[in-house]
């Protein structure tokens, strides 16, 4: 990569790449669909890895694996479990753009990189030089052939694709690529631990059912939304726990946990985050925090007094609301709110139409059942 190359994208990075590749015979010396992958990849940097804008030499790779890839801060949370674990020697058998083998060689003692992408075993050699990292090891071969003749590692890390033949997403292990399911003595064979990642759409219990011998089941949730579910392989356990966040918990702690049902809502309602609803400990979330359910297929919560630290949305109860028209347009003048629905027959979009809403505003309008009641209410974040 010349100089002139990075000068190029440094000094036209905030421009339209559209008109670039248009006006590509203005810059005879610029290989400029390459010089547009790297823009792009830039400004998905500066959301989804930050740390790698410091380092000009960087390397992008085509927008699909830009899209495939983990975000800096997911692969910093699995290389902190790594690093837990004690994982000196770690293989990433679908290596892709590399963020995860990069994070994992800040805390192991080696790394192997493996990608059947030649494309990308050359992009992450290039990288791996450009950001001064020597422990890692990259290895153009299918990943299952290739641990056949590998070693024993502390942790093997996995992370499907999940994409059919014909580009459609899909979510159970044994429509993803490699079929991970279909590799387990292999992969237990060669790892104390294994860490598989699977879509957030995943049934987890299955996936337990499916998996060999599976630990620990970790729920990953950054800005609001559900991320990564990863399920770790290793020791065995009578049944794996369930982590998300500061909360582990086991199926049958959950169905022995006590819950308490709310006779009215009060002051305060609450929404769990995206990977506690993911995970489900519905009656536990009760008494971790003091709060009453609705009812038993409700996943919202009330109290009286304000919970601090409750892990999601906190909304403050202006007033039970009859979800019609009229009754809302008095509630609301300006006709501006945000709907939220949960165990309620119609769907938040389709009950703001009803409602005449338009979306905005800083109130919101949250229809639920409280019991085997069908009630709005109108709220207010906290």
């Amino acid at each position: 990569m010349s100089r002139e190359f990075i000068d190029f994208v440094n000094a036209y990075q905030d421009e339209d790449t559209a008109r670039l590749l248009l006006s590509a015979a203005r810059y005879p010396d610029i290989d400029m669909p390459a010089a547009v992958q790297q823009i792009e990849g830039r400004r998905t940097a500066r959301e989804k890895w930050p740390s790698l804008l410091q380092c000009e030499e960087f390397l992008y790779p085509p927008r699909l694996n830009r899209e495939q890839a983990s975000s800096e801060a997911t692969a910093e949370w699995k290389s902190d479990r790594a690093a837990a674990w004690k994982s000196g020697r770690v293989a990433d058998l679908t290596g892709g753009m590399g963020i995860d083998t990069l994070a994992f060689a800040h805390v192991a003692t080696h790394v192997d990189y493996v990608e059947r992408d030649p494309q990308l075993c050359s992009l992450m050699e290039h990288n791996l030089k450009a950001l001064g990292i020597d422990n890692v090891d990259v290895h153009c071969a299918d990943s299952m052939e290739w641990l056949s003749t590998a070693g024993h590692y502390d942790m093997l890390f996995v992370d499907p694709a999940r994409r059919d033949s014909h580009g459609r997403k899909v979510a159970g292990f044994e429509d993803c690529t490699p079929n991970i399911l279909e590799h387990m003595p292999l992969l237990r064979s060669h790892s104390r631990r294994l860490m598989v990642k699977a879509s957030p759409m995943i049934d987890i219990d299955m996936a337990c059912r499916q998996l060999d011998g599976v630990e620990e089941v970790h729920v990953v949730e950054f800005g609001g939304e559900c991320k990564e579910v990863l399920f770790v392989c290793g020791e065995p356990q009578d049944e794996p726990r369930i982590c998300c966040g500061s909360h582990r918990f086991t199926r049958s702690e959950e169905a022995a946990a006590e819950v308490s049902l709310c006779e009215s809502v009060g002051r305060y309602l609450y929404e769990p985050d995206a990977a506690l609803m993911k995970a489900g400990p519905f009656r536990s979330i009760s008494g971790w925090y003091g709060v009453a359910m609705l009812g038993r297929n409700t996943h919202l919560y009330t109290s009286d007094s304000l919970v601090d630290g409750f892990p999601g949305r906190c909304f403050e109860v202006l007033q039970e609301l009859k979800l019609d028209r009229k009754a809302v347009a008095d509630a609301i003048p300006d006709g501006k709110a945000h709907v939220v629905t949960r165990n309620y027959p119609v769907a938040a979009a389709d009950l703001q139409r009803q409602l005449g809403l338009k979306e905005g505003g800083e109130v919101f309008v949250i229809a639920t059942t409280v019991g085997i009641r069908r009630s709005g209410f109108l709220c207010i974040r906290k």
